[in-house]
């Protein structure tokens, strides 16, 4: 499962619905795209000094998957797909879409728009 940062949140923020979801795998994997993302959110919080100890356990924790040459193919094959289509998302997401297709993974996020990427699964809470 790839976790996109609400996900993130959901987990530091204790989300008992999500941890039930989360359960059915050993181990999450975590995009860099999604560490950014996070680490500016971070750095606006009031809870930042809370928060920041419990990311870095869950980057520990975590597989973390990197962009490459593989990854940008995807991800230009999707950005292609959803212009075509006239469904465009938001250009980090399309980054988490196209390592969801490379690693054949599922992504676990509350935004919809990812149902709109074919050839990745989305698992809402």
């Amino acid at each position: 499962m790839i976790l996109d940062t609400n996900a993130v949140s959901g987990i530091l923020a204790g989300d008992a619905a999500l941890e039930s979801l989360l359960s059915r795998a050993a181990r999450h994997h975590l995009p860099i795209i999604v560490v950014g993302e996070y680490r500016f959110g971070l750095l606006g919080s009031r809870r930042r000094k809370t928060l920041e100890p419990l990311f870095e356990r869950l980057m520990r924790e975590s597989v973390l998957l990197d962009v490459d040459e593989a990854t940008a193919t995807r991800y230009a094959a999707i950005r292609h797909e959803l212009k075509a289509a006239g469904r465009p998302i938001p250009e980090n997401d399309v980054w988490i879409a196209a390592l969801a297709r490379q690693h054949e993974l599922e992504i676990v996020s509350r935004d919809p728009h990812f149902d709109d990427v074919p050839g990745v699964q989305r698992l809402g809470w």
